[in-house]
């Protein structure tokens, strides 16, 4: 039986500071007032997959699942201009190659040439390869420009449920997993509209993406194995919900100020850092055959043990039979 949202926050968050830090690692959902999780009909609508989105637990669990027929996903009832989204997430298990599933927001319904979006997309793999996981951000339309890092896990992500969060605020975005940030994405002048500023839904999506997610497209989704199920629970959305008709926000004054005054600790940054450096495997900061002059944001360490297309030239990790991660 799950344990409850409270719980397993802080279950995860200590199993994270075990891993990276004995000092304490805040969590920026306690900077927030009353983060609390909503059942499907509070908070969300169906996308698509009719049968292929389940319903748990009084709403409060969604099983998304992919099949020979169809994926599925959902959607948040209101567009958000800023604010903290999360859910706890069990991706499938066994062999996943070819399967997406994605957390992320989007306003590519309202904002058709000038979308804004932030992503979350974790990649299946064949048995025996761990799954990866992907940020992107795109602003205004800039879907030309990929600003994606892939990523390894510290964790099995099919074993347990697992927190991933995005903070979206006026300033910046930082992306988390179990309230370990992982990715931090200031705006700054010299990125001009680049940086996502429209109001955005927040979906969730299970689908076949055969054809790029795992190595390139040589590994396509096998139904021998579906349905592939991914589960979501916790479900935030705090944030400032805006009025459809002339997307205006609806907070005003120290509520809309909210987000902009939660920044990264000492601490934070320093968790951070040694995340990227151990499992970070691709940054476009450093594909120059992609970008070879780098993007306003980047900054390249000489030093660094990416090659020139982007990827990390290091040894690979996997799961040891006890669960934990190990360099070959």
């Amino acid at each position: 039986m799950m344990a409850s949202s409270c719980s397993s926050f802080f279950l995860l968050l200590a199993s994270s500071l075990l891993l990276f830090s004995p000092s304490n690692v805040a969590s920026s959902i306690h900077q927030l007032p009353n983060p609390t999780t909503l059942s499907f009909e509070q908070g969300y609508t169906q996308l698509f997959g009719d049968s292929n989105l389940m319903l748990h637990r009084n709403g409060k669990t969604v099983h998304l699942s992919l099949d020979q027929r169809t994926g599925a996903g959902f959607v948040s009832q209101d567009l958000y201009l800023h604010g903290f989204f999360s859910a706890s997430i069990k991706l499938p298990s066994d062999y996943a190659a070819g399967v997406v599933v994605a957390f992320y927001m989007s306003n590519g319904d309202a904002f058709e040439k000038t979308h804004d979006e932030l992503d979350f997309e974790f990649l299946g793999n064949i048995r025996g390869k761990e799954w990866r996981v992907q940020t992107n951000i795109y602003g205004n339309g800039s879907t030309s420009i990929g600003r994606e890092e892939r990523y390894g896990f510290w964790f099995d992500p099919t074993e347990d449920f697992h927190q991933y969060s995005i903070l979206w605020s006026h300033n910046r975005i930082i992306f988390y997993i179990d309230s370990i940030p992982i990715r931090e994405f200031a705006r700054t002048q010299a990125m001009g509209g680049q940086f996502p500023s429209k109001p955005m839904n927040l979906y969730a999506t299970i689908w076949d993406g055969s054809n790029w997610a795992t190595s390139g497209g040589r590994y396509k989704v096998n139904y021998k194995y579906a349905p592939y199920v991914a589960e979501f629970a916790d479900l935030v959305l705090h944030g400032c919900a805006v009025d459809p008709s002339d997307h205006s926000p609806t907070c005003q004054g120290s509520d809309a100020e909210l987000y902009n005054g939660i920044t990264l600790s000492t601490s934070q940054r320093s968790t951070m850092k040694k995340f990227r450096k151990k499992y970070m495997t691709y940054s476009y900061c450093h594909d120059l055959e992609r970008y070879p002059a780098s993007l306003p944001e980047c900054s390249i360490d000489p030093e660094s043990k990416f090659s020139t297309h982007g990827s990390r030239r290091t040894k690979r990790h996997y799961w040891s039979s006890v669960g934990t991660a190990v360099l070959d």
